[in-house]
């Protein structure tokens, strides 16, 4: 694993995205790794702009916003119109191809998952997404451990979903492993 990552998650109120940058976050703590978390999202509960940045390092963390993204998850047209350009030269890109369909960068590496899809008919529940994609970051990048992460979410989801978002975090592995294969 490279010494730090810088990621931003872009979407939707909604889609659980500061959630799950809450989530990731607390994986790496998990770790014994340094990691910060910020959000920022509209007046909207659902539908506005929301935006989510974590940084993971084993060093000590200087500056605690996101410069340009190591990793970006885009879930939504307008994040991707918001963020896309702001990606290192060689990061990576993930789209929610489910509803991100022009979006064509300029830099980075992209893969282009369909994360709500996955979490509507694999898991049953669209409110899933936000674990399939967290599924997805963590299969590509092994940005934190899977053990980590699935602890992370176990300990942050409400009682009584546990199964089912355990199913979420599988379905985005299997998912990010299907394309990686495919490409």
């Amino acid at each position: 694993m490279r010494d730090s990552w810088e990621i931003r998650l872009g979407g939707s109120g909604g889609q659980g995205l500061i959630t799950g940058g809450i989530i990731l976050a607390e994986a790496a703590i998990l770790e014994g790794k340094q990691a910060v978390q910020s959000q920022s999202y509209g007046p909207e509960s659902r539908g506005g702009s929301s935006k989510a940045e974590v940084i993971i390092s084993k060093e000590n963390i200087d500056y605690m916003k996101v410069r340009a993204a190591d990793l970006l998850l885009v879930m939504s047209p307008e994040a991707a119109k918001k963020y896309v350009d702001d990606v290192k030269e060689e990061g990576i890109i993930i789209l929610d191809s489910t509803y991100v369909k022009d979006c064509e960068p300029k830099k980075g590496k992209v893969y282009k998952v369909d994360i709500s899809r996955i979490a509507r008919q694999d898991v049953g529940r669209e409110v899933v997404a936000n674990i399939v994609a967290l599924g997805v970051i963590v299969g590509l990048t092994g940005v934190v451990s899977q053990e980590a992460l699935e602890k992370a979410i176990l300990a942050r989801v409400p009682k009584g979903t546990e199964e089912m978002n355990k199913k979420a975090l599988a379905a985005g592995f299997q998912a990010i492993k299907s394309v990686v294969n495919a490409a």
